[in-house]
């Protein structure tokens, strides 16, 4: 079913293409993040499953594109780009900026019969946690020197002056669309939900892990992983594992 699917290019990556696909991931890069990032995970997958990468506008290949300032019109776009995948069950991945993306990404599709597998939730407080904004109004440097301390971005590759110059527009346009997101109440998604965080992350507690499962009518589960707000890094086979595992399950169960 794979081959016979048309690619959005401007909005999808697929980097180790599976033609006998049964299910699809689709991963949602953190804020300033690429779909680049999840190039790893694509490749520890299992052919069953395909990977959908989602490269945002004004990075990497798409810097000469304006960022998108609105977790709504991001959510909006990636559903449409995600349309000719909907035949087959869909499950979502988002690390930090990409869990809020990820979520509303998928109350779309629940809304609309797409049969979803689970919602993979990882670094990022439940959307209902009310956070304090402000970040898209700091200098360059707060917006750098945040980077560096979570750990997402080696130290040096921050000292080139010209990456830099590259990414700070992306990571402006993303902190305005988190800075102006603001949670609706509605139906719970129909999918399990898993959380992840890092047992370190300074960017959301334990509490704030778990009020995640107020937003599924169907089971939750959280995990943390020794590390940081970056755990993925360095937890990326078990967390995958973990993943495949449960849209495995969530498949066998869809079928009985």
């Amino acid at each position: 079913m794979s081959d016979a699917v048309n690619t959005d290019e401007t909005w999808i990556r697929r980097y180790h293409p599976s033609p006998e696909a049964s299910s699809v991931l689709v991963c949602l890069p953190h804020a300033g993040g690429a779909a680049s990032f999840y190039f790893p995970v694509s490749g520890m997958t299992p052919p069953s499953v395909e990977v959908l990468a989602i490269q945002l506008p004004g990075r990497q290949d798409r810097r000469g594109e304006p960022g998108v300032e609105s977790i709504a019109e991001l959510a909006d776009r990636v559903v449409a780009a995600l349309r000719p995948w909907t035949g087959l069950p869909v499950a979502l991945f988002g690390h930090s900026m990409g869990a809020t993306v990820a979520f509303e990404v998928a109350r779309r599709l629940d809304r609309s019969g797409t049969a979803l597998l689970g919602l993979f939730a990882s670094g990022r407080p439940a959307p209902s946690v009310l956070r304090a904004a402000g970040a898209q109004r700091r200098s360059d440097e707060w917006l750098l020197a945040e980077v560096r301390r979570l750990g997402g971005t080696h130290a040096q590759v921050l000292g080139d002056e010209e990456f830099v110059r590259a990414i700070l527009p992306a990571l402006r346009s993303d902190y305005r669309a988190l800075d102006t997101y603001r949670y609706l109440p509605g139906p719970r998604l129909s999918c399990p939900i898993l959380a992840l965080r890092g047992e370190e992350d300074p960017k959301v507690n334990l509490e704030e892990a778990r009020a995640w499962r107020d937003h599924t009518a169907a089971g939750f589960e959280l995990r943390t992983f020794p590390g940081d707000h970056f755990y993925l890094v360095h937890h990326a086979t078990e967390v995958i594992g973990l993943v495949v595992d449960r849209m495995r399950g969530a498949l066998e169960s869809q079928r009985v």
